[in-house]
């Protein structure tokens, strides 16, 4: 068969020249929308990829530094010894506690004995 009379050949340049004749270009409008659309999710991107390295940066430097929350001991001892917090208050004029069973100055006596809740004694376990 020659090429001028193959049907098939024929029946794709009839559908060319009718796609040819009803092609027409994108209005302006819609091709400004997709290239901000476009512009929009890059840029999206580009803040969630920073995003993720400050974070990872962040979480690898928090991990690195020593816990500065915790308490540390010094290494030596001071070699003064520190004044005690009942030394430097003024001396009372009582010298000694008064007995279990007497009401406390300022307390009225109700009759009845207070009795302690633990012995003095005995330390707690």
């Amino acid at each position: 068969m020659s090429e001028s009379q193959d049907p098939l050949r024929s029946l794709f340049k009839e559908a060319a020249a009718t796609g040819q004749s009803r092609a027409r270009s994108a209005p302006l409008s819609f091709i400004t929308e997709r290239a901000e659309q476009v512009r929009r999710r890059r840029i999206l991107a580009l803040a969630v990829g920073v995003c993720l390295v400050f974070s990872g940066t962040g979480a690898a430097v928090a991990a690195l530094l020593p816990d500065s929350t915790s308490t540390t001991v010094p290494a030596t001892t001071p070699s003064t010894p520190r004044p005690s917090p009942v030394s430097s208050l003024p001396s009372s004029p009582r010298t000694s506690p008064p007995p279990m069973g007497s009401p406390s100055p300022g307390q009225g006596t109700s009759g009845t004995a207070a009795t302690p809740t633990h012995s003095q004694s005995d330390p707690p376990r």
